[in-house]
């Protein structure tokens, strides 16, 4: 794993099985590395997504990636791993299977979503990773989705932490006040700084220590956070049955409000159908029982008000018989009264029929869904989450997580309703479930089907529903992405092949990539090392790893120590420690390569006094924890002041020393190695 000392085994060599949209940009990916690619494929694309890919492949094979005589001819024997990403799983699997029988050592990464196969493999096989496409970025759309500051989510060691991007405004309690240096803490450090609108990351550590923060500043930081729900993210509760609500509505009822009301109501007829014949019956029989009762109290007035009311309810319940029935009337009834007391029974008999098919419908819904109720649709500020496959569900799992108010939505007629019963899920036509979710009063739509061309229809309805939703939308081509970029300038294009490939290039140089996240377009590797003999990492402070390498360490375990979160940069690494850091492409590739940022290990400290024997003392401590000088050069250097460290510092580095040795009453300066 990035050893620089054995230049006889073949680095740089790398085969990619599998040149559909994922194995295109592996492609890309391999490249950043300046390694040698080669490619197998059944047969040669007829349209590069990619243009100009072909001219990046060293050697393109056409074949049967399964095949013994194709592996050989892609000089698999020479290759340090193969990224096995084809569109089917057996095939992977097989191929992976016949790689590891002509090449014992080759790195194995490969497509797969079968988690047990996966883990029989990587037992079997060795030096192994699988991974899913549709399931490692389901992170990154959840954050997009909720519209937030939080650019990445993750879970290391029991702890979640979020990346978070915060622009800082005249009242922030971190304006005018502190100095960037002084966010850090153990559960928060800082990634990111500009004052630019425009500025745009690149790297990270490109920004000054004690730099104090103005308005207008935007910062990205890394912190360990509990999740809590917030009172924008709690499930909004039907209204209705809250009675003080319920008097602010009728306090403002009015005509109007009746009537556009009554309009909204007969203009979504799919929607209200049962509600509308409950209306019309319940009208009906208002109606004729009203007439009913007024007709028998004017016919007989000696009648009470409650026996013609009575009299009505009894027709209307199918009573004419009982009423009728015999010869032998205490009243005479006119033929007219009759007449009409027939047709109240015919019709109270058609609207009890109408009521108990209405019932039954009813029971037998009730009947499918009494052990998995699931909560209504939120009325505003929700997620709609479109399409449910393992992406979707990976999305919508992440949400529920925070407690974030969303609904799902899926097509398929086949879809497990046991699957996330605590989410309101909408099933049916495309129509009908856009307008049964709420649109208008989202606050994000993702869209995140299988189907390109169906995400691209769902996308144009949402977008013509609720403009001002924080669109989200998954593509796999990067024609797609950019068309849809230019023409929905506001909303989120995310292509699920771009975000994976850097994990699947990372992972075959063997580090193992936990999870993704974005910084300004910019993909962030959480990625995990382990420091074995003859690693280039082996014995370096946290502080040259970082900053020599362009990283940032997140986690440190000792192999038989406890993890540590925003590890000390005054650790040594050693045998056997394990590392998580944060890295691009770039830095992934400077570490693989054993290349550091020389050009920024240019400062100086130059001591000009202590101002007591016990910070002469406790001065050489901090010299040797943070430079990593030697004790005796530090005794020296501190027995001679005015003296200057001559150890070339990267800027942070010295910066730091210079703040450390201010607290053990030591004063010093920065100085450039080229001021000397």
């Amino acid at each position: 794993m990035h050893q620089a000392a054995q230049p006889q085994v073949l680095l740089d060599q790398f085969l990619v099985c599998g040149l559909g949209g994922l194995g295109q940009h592996c492609v890309v990916a391999l490249k950043q590395f300046e390694v040698s690619v080669i490619a197998i494929d059944k047969k040669p694309p007829e349209d590069w997504e990619i243009p100009h890919l072909e001219n990046l492949l060293d050697t393109l094979v056409i074949g049967d990636c399964r095949q013994i005589d194709v592996l050989q001819q892609a000089k698999i024997q020479q290759c340090r791993a193969a990224i096995i990403v084809t569109s089917s799983e057996q095939v992977n699997a097989e191929t992976a299977l016949a790689v590891r029988k002509l090449n014992p050592k080759t790195r194995l990464v490969i497509r797969s979503s079968k988690k047990n196969l996966n883990e029989l493999l990587s037992e079997h096989l060795g030096n192994f990773v699988a991974f899913e496409p549709t399931q490692l970025p389901a992170p990154a759309f959840a954050l997009a989705a909720l519209g937030t500051e939080t650019l990445g989510l993750f879970h290391l060691e029991g702890q979640w932490l979020q990346v978070v991007k915060r622009t800082l405004s005249p009242t922030d309690r971190w304006c005018n006040r502190q100095l960037l240096h002084e966010l850090n803490t153990h559960k928060r450090h800082i990634l990111y700084h500009t004052s630019s609108a425009t500025s745009s990351f690149k790297a990270f550590h490109k920004w000054e220590p004690d730099t104090r923060l103005m308005p207008g500043d935007t910062i990205v930081y890394i912190e360990a956070i509990k999740p809590t729900s917030t009172d924008s993210q709690k499930l909004v509760k039907n209204t209705w049955y809250n009675p003080w609500h319920l008097l602010t509505r009728l306090k403002h009822l009015n005509w109007l409000t009746i009537k556009q009301q009554v309009t909204q109501f007969l203009r979504k007829p799919d929607q209200n159908r049962f509600k509308q014949v409950g209306i019309i019956c319940g009208v009906i029989v208002g109606v004729l029982l009203l007439l009913g009762t007024v007709l028998y109290r004017l016919t007989y007035p000696k009648m009470g008000l409650i026996d013609a009311f009575l009299t009505s309810t009894m027709l209307l319940l199918g009573g004419f018989g009982d009423l009728f029935g015999g010869f032998n009337f205490t009243l005479p009834v006119p033929f007219w009264l009759r007449l009409i007391s027939l047709g109240m029974t015919i019709t109270g008999t058609i609207l009890v029929g109408v009521f108990y098919s209405f019932l039954t419908e009813r029971l037998l819904a009730a009947r499918f869904q009494l052990n998995k109720r699931r909560p209504p649709v939120p009325q505003k500020d929700h997620v709609v989450v479109v399409g449910l496959g393992r992406m979707g569900q990976g999305i919508a799992e992440i949400l529920q997580e925070f407690n974030q108010p969303l609904v799902g939505i899926t097509l398929n007629t086949d879809f497990d309703m046991t699957v996330l019963p605590k989410m309101p899920l909408i099933t049916g036509s495309l129509k009908r479930f856009l307008s049964k979710a709420n649109l208008q009063t989202a606050k994000s739509v993702v869209v995140v089907t299988d189907d390109e061309m169906l995400n691209l229809e769902v996308s144009l309805m949402a977008y013509d529903a609720n403009p001002e939703s924080n669109l989200v939308i998954r593509t796999t081509g990067l024609s797609l992405s950019d068309n849809l970029a230019e023409l929905l300038p506001n909303a989120q294009v995310l292509c699920v092949y771009a975000l994976v490939a850097e994990a699947f290039a990372g992972a075959a140089f063997g580090e193992n990539i936990i999870n993704l996240f974005r910084i300004n377009h910019k993909t962030i590797l959480v990625t995990e090392y382990q420091i074995e003999g003859g690693d280039t990492l082996n014995g370096l402070l946290l502080s040259e790893v970082a900053y020599g390498y362009g990283v940032v360490p997140i986690l440190y375990q000792k192999e038989t120590g406890m993890a540590k979160l925003m590890p000390s940069e005054d650790i040594s690494l050693a045998v056997g420690d394990r590392m998580i850091v944060l890295a691009t492409s770039d830095g992934l590739q400077r570490i693989e390569q054993g290349t550091t940022i020389t050009t920024s290990k240019t400062w100086q400290v130059h001591i000009t006094r202590a101002l007591t024997e016990e910070a002469q003392f406790e001065g050489a401590n901090v010299l040797v924890r943070i430079s990593g000088c030697s004790l005796n050069t530090a005794r020296t250097v501190m027995k001679n002041l005015p003296q200057t460290l001559h150890l070339p510092l990267y800027k942070h580095q010295a910066q730091r020393l210079i703040i450390e040795l201010s607290k053990a009453q030591v004063i010093a300066h920065l100085l450039p190695t080229n001021s000397l």
